[in-house]
């Protein structure tokens, strides 16, 4: 498992701290990842760069912790006592509005990251590693309560098959995924690869 650092603080507040993540995420949804800037991240927000640089080292790392900031709860803290209430629980997390937000960010840092390998690492580090970290674990509860088996090859899958859901609802069908359609997917598909 991957040890995540925490940010470098100094005197920024958590309130301070959420109003940066979110004027990164606007910024990004504005002029995306590669037009982004710490001088623009500085003057948004009214910080200084040399703050900025000193709390989150880079633009790569302060882009990755505003993503992660901005998440729904966490994946650890569901359980329900069956895998398909587990999924149902991290659905409700989002609503639609919250679904299409972040597939269209998530989307165009896809792009950025292929090119930028500071970006990529630390949403390696950052989000996806421990993402997948939780949600294995949700997984491997659903193994031990007996509703999956050990030996079933989809588990090493689900994560491929979830994202895949959100990716090619925009690509395929133009446009971005709903609660009902991953629902339905999670039915007709997820569930019934793990043999739930």
């Amino acid at each position: 498992m991957t040890e995540v650092a925490a940010p470098r603080r100094g005197r920024i507040t958590p309130e301070r701290e959420a109003e940066l993540y979110g004027a990164v995420l606007d910024l990004l949804r504005e002029v995306g990842y590669d037009s982004l800037t710490m001088d623009t991240v500085a003057a948004r927000t009214r910080s200084s760069k040399a703050t900025l640089y000193r709390q989150w080292g880079g633009k790569a790392e302060l882009v990755a912790r505003a993503m992660r900031h901005h998440k729904p709860g966490s994946i650890a803290d569901v359980d329900t006592g069956s895998l398909r209430g587990d999924f149902d629980a991290l659905l409700s997390q989002e609503n639609d509005a919250a679904l299409e937000e972040m597939s269209a960010l998530m989307r165009a840092l896809a792009m950025a990251m292929h090119h930028n390998p500071d970006l990529r690492r630390a949403f390696r580090e950052l989000l996806i590693e421990p993402e997948l970290d939780e949600f294995n674990r949700v997984l491997r509860r659903a193994v031990d309560r007996g509703e999956v088996r050990a030996d079933n090859s989809a588990l090493d899958y689900v994560p491929h098959m979830m994202l895949g859901s959100m990716i090619t609802c925009a690509v395929i069908e133009d446009r971005p995924p709903t609660q009902a359609f991953l629902r339905t997917y999670l039915d007709a598909v997820v569930l019934p690869a793990l043999g739930v």
